[in-house]
């Protein structure tokens, strides 16, 4: 031990109080692996709620072309007269398009500080497996829900894929768009990959908001079995009914 401090006239060492908290408070947040956790939660929440309210809009394709339409116009008038006309419905994209953004690179940083903390791989492959399994999956799925989303904007709002696109037309858009096969299998097969990323985005997120209680994993993971379950079958139904002849 240093006898500095023992010494008549030695002066303390200098300890910044200030250490680490130069950076505004969201920022501190991010930088820890607490911080991105909570990121990907509330942004994964908000996320799930947009896919099951787009999946409800879309359900009402059943009840016939003139209630379909409707429904998206509806979306345009958002706020009408307060707002022009489309530009809530920009403005929610864009927070969606941000929140996305911010789930991503939380969820790649994430990864790269535990690489960091384990730079030694499991020694038996059955371990990892079992520890990595899930976190494996969600990158995956995560990539193929990312280029699918991009897939879906340029098909269905911008009419690049779709033959004798209409822009007022969104429930002949839909049929024509799924009349093709080979987009209907790429939209059934992006779909169970949402759904698979959702049953353990829906199962993670309440540890990571500090909501772990053992007691009550039965509940989550009814939960998050359910929403995977409602999102594979309800999404993967509108390309099957429209190749079965179903919806025309």
């Amino acid at each position: 031990m240093t006898q500095t401090m023992d010494r008549p006239g030695a002066q303390a060492p200098v300890v910044n109080p200030r250490r680490g908290g130069d950076k505004p408070w969201p920022l501190q947040i991010w930088s820890t692996a607490v911080g991105k956790k909570r990121v990907m939660a509330v942004t994964g929440l908000a996320l799930l709620g947009f896919v099951i309210a787009h999946l409800v809009g879309n359900a009402k394709m059943y009840l016939g072309a003139a209630e379909y339409n409707h429904y998206a116009e509806s979306l345009k008038q958002l706020l009408v007269p307060i707002m022009p006309e489309g530009v809530v419905l920009w403005m929610m994209r864009v927070g969606l398009l941000v929140m996305l953004i911010l789930h991503v690179v939380s969820a790649a940083q994430l990864t790269a500080m535990n690489r960091r903390a384990r730079p030694v791989r499991y020694q038996s492959s059955r371990d990892y497996i079992a520890a990595n399994f899930a976190s494996r999956s969600m990158r995956w799925t995560g990539v193929i829900m990312f280029l699918f989303i991009l897939f879906h904007l340029a098909n269905l709002t911008f009419g690049w894929l779709v033959p004798g696109f209409v822009r007022e037309d969104v429930y002949g858009n839909v049929v024509a768009n799924f009349e093709q096969w080979p987009i209907s299998v790429i939209y059934i097969a992006a779909n169970i990959a949402v759904a698979i990323h959702l049953f353990h985005g829906a199962w993670s997120v309440f540890q990571s908001l500090g909501l772990n209680n053992p007691r009550f994993n039965g509940v989550r993971r009814g939960f998050a079995a359910g929403v995977a379950v409602l999102v594979a079958v309800v999404n993967c139904s509108f390309p099957i009914m429209v190749l079965a002849g179903v919806v025309r």
